[in-house]
């Protein structure tokens, strides 16, 4: 359900703004939406996973919060990032 290291690292690598970046939004938002991709499978060959199903929701709020605010700062950034990452919104 967690992701690796080393997935982890290339998803930093892949996103960040600048080098040794891992606390700016884009990477945030990236490594949650991994996180949420393997808890979204987990949670269908498992469905009364009620307790990872609460995670999940935490999860999807906090990457909510984090576009809201990139949103809010920097709309092309935001296009950006819902455009490499396929989100719908």
């Amino acid at each position: 359900m967690s992701i690796t290291a080393e997935r982890k690292q290339v998803l930093i690598s892949e996103y960040a703004t600048k080098p040794a970046d891992t606390g700016s939004p884009e990477v945030q938002v990236a490594i949650l939406s991994e996180r949420i991709r393997n808890l979204t499978d987990h949670l269908t060959s498992h469905k009364k996973d009620f307790h990872s199903r609460r995670g999940l929701l935490v999860m999807v709020g906090q990457r909510r919060r984090l576009l809201d605010y990139l949103k809010r700062c920097d709309q092309g950034r935001y296009e950006t990032l819902i455009a490499r990452l396929g989100l719908r919104r």
